[in-house]
């Protein structure tokens, strides 16, 4: 078990489950904001994903404004925003923005990846041209620019003055150097790039240079949990996110599926290895397992904060799994007084 338990935050897709509508899906991310906060967890994030019936979290600003007006007290942000998808002037109008409403609780985490299919990617862009994050570096110091008033001819309203706490996301070893040069805190996305996981991490952390936002490296890694009062339905309940991931990668996105038809559904050989690369960094079972698998990853890596993301069809059930995880962890009042990013990494 790890000598000093790491912060807990929620990971939240916003996901549209089979015989639900995305209104469902948005209502049932103001309550998991609401019951996290209640249960002490440090932060909720949401991804954007685009053109993906199953997840409606395609406007990561939107949610969030949504989520911080419905809380009062706990982080929100993006967990993250796809730097390439967007212009960064509007990045930081929208989130200096949300800075402005809900001050010291926006968190805006940025990655380089699409988070969708070329094809979508594309039409975010409005040009095919524009598919390359070889820019990447060129878009982040402009973003930085709006927000500490450096451009020179631009001025960002609200923008400067209204820096939220920036992230660096990744699942490979460039976002972690770059977030380790900087001195940003930097997320990993464990949750489906774990054999990346270690080289990752070590990347950041050798990279490191402290900042005026950041005096030590500060890790969270995405990690996908389902937790039940049983093992038995705890991996019940996790069969419908293996069965979304495989048509994921067949090119054939769905809405989560009810654990009765992931139950029936005969996976090939090929359509199994899928399953048991998705399944590697999952921690399924009891609320005992859960606690000493969460505690064993962040031994093993170093991490500092984990951030779950809990994928099941049932709304209750996705509730009484972070639930769960809260009582199996202690972590009712922790949140607020754990060391680290406890407030804003800029200013």
């Amino acid at each position: 078990m790890a000598d000093v338990a790491p912060v807990l935050s929620v990971l939240d897709l916003a996901p549209v489950t089979q015989g639900s509508t995305a209104a469902d899906a948005l209502a049932h991310s103001v309550d998991l904001a609401r019951l996290a906060e209640r249960l002490g967890y440090r932060r909720v994030w949401v991804a954007e994903h685009h053109n993906m019936p199953g997840i409606a979290s395609s406007s990561p600003p939107v949610l969030i404004a949504h989520l911080a007006a419905a809380t009062a007290t706990i982080r929100v942000g993006a967990g993250g925003v796809m730097l390439p998808n967007h212009a960064p002037l509007v990045v930081a109008e929208q989130f200096g923005m949300l800075e402005a409403l809900h001050p010291g609780r926006i968190d805006l985490g940025i990655g380089r990846a699409p988070g969708t299919d070329p094809v979508t990617a594309a039409a975010l862009r409005r040009s095919p041209d524009r598919l390359q994050a070889d820019d990447f570096p060129e878009q982040f110091g402009e973003l930085l620019a709006y927000f500490e008033g450096t451009h020179p001819r631009i001025t960002a309203v609200p923008g400067r003055g209204y820096r939220p706490a920036i992230w660096l996301l990744g699942s490979s070893d460039y976002s972690a150097y770059v977030a380790g040069v900087l001195g940003l805190p930097f997320s990993f996305a464990h949750h489906f790039a774990s054999r990346n996981t270690l080289a990752a991490v070590t990347t950041y952390r050798s990279a490191f240079r402290p900042s005026d936002e950041l005096e030590q490296p500060y890790v969270s890694l995405g990690v996908p949990v389902v937790c039940a009062e049983t093992a038995e339905r705890a991996e019940w309940l996790s069969k419908p996110s293996a069965l979304s991931f495989v048509r994921l990668r067949q090119g054939q996105p769905m809405q989560l599926t009810t654990p009765e038809a992931a139950a029936d559904y005969h996976f090939t050989p090929a359509e199994r290895e899928l399953v048991r690369h998705w399944t590697a960094p999952l921690i399924v079972g009891d609320p005992d397992t859960v606690r000493d698998g969460l505690w064993e990853l962040a031994e093993r890596t170093g991490a500092d904060e984990l951030v779950i993301t809990t994928m099941v069809h049932g709304h209750a059930d996705r509730l009484h799994s972070y639930e769960l995880v809260a009582e199996a962890c202690a972590l009712d009042g922790r949140a607020a007084s754990a060391s680290g990013l406890s407030g804003s990494t800029g200013s």
